[in-house]
């Protein structure tokens, strides 16, 4: 880590201060996921055909609920929720066309919560966005230094970047930071209490206490 890069902690820095939820700044992570995933889908065959405005779903695909009548912030999760069980599976044209929509929900949103920057940031890291997850977690430690989520979001940044060092410095702040933080109960820990379960355990396995 470099002097300048150590006196940014305890949060990720000032990466990207101005981007940090704004509308353009949603648009190039949907513009670059499109670019992304077109590469991918070049390289190698979809598991499944892409839905389109005319066929939103081929056959066999689960119909999803209307969203057209739903709140910003309604649409905006049901939408993270889809493109990452998509991600997980390897949908690739799946995330890649329900993305520039989740993006355009949460810039509906205007201000952020700690909940709602984490699920931009991971979206920004399915499209390979490594500073855009950094100014996410960022916007979420500057006020909350010992956010789980935020601690989250700063370690897979750092792995994007390939500093794995950074990475699990963060990992090791979420965990030492965990049993406190937990207690608090916040909501959007139960949300994903999955991911942190799995950093800390990540963390423990590469030899942390």
């Amino acid at each position: 880590m470099t002097a300048n890069a150590a006196r940014r902690e305890p949060g990720v820095g000032n990466a990207l201060p101005w981007a940090v939820a704004g509308i353009a700044l949603l648009a190039l992570i949907a513009l670059a996921a499109g670019q992304r995933f077109g590469r991918t889908r070049d390289q190698a065959p979809p598991t499944a055909e892409a839905p389109t405005a005319e066929a939103p779903f081929a056959a066999g695909m689960a119909r999803a609920p209307d969203i057209s009548a739903m709140s910003p912030a309604e649409r905006a999760e049901r939408l993270y929720d889809r493109i990452m069980s998509a991600a997980e599976r390897g949908k690739v044209d799946s995330v890649r066309f329900f993305l520039p929509m989740a993006m355009q929900a949460y810039a509906a949103i205007g201000d952020l919560s700690a909940d709602q920057h984490y699920d931009v940031g991971r979206l920004a890291e399915v499209a390979g966005e490594g500073s855009v997850v950094a100014a996410h977690a960022d916007s979420i430690l500057r006020s909350q230094p010992n956010h789980l989520l935020g601690l989250l979001l700063a370690s897979r940044a750092a792995g994007l970047r390939n500093d794995r060092a950074g990475a699990q410095r963060f990992l090791e702040r979420l965990a030492r930071a965990e049993p406190a933080e937990l207690r608090k109960a916040l909501p959007e820990y139960e949300l994903h209490r999955n991911d942190i379960d799995t950093a800390v355990a990540e963390f423990r396995r590469a030899g942390g206490r």
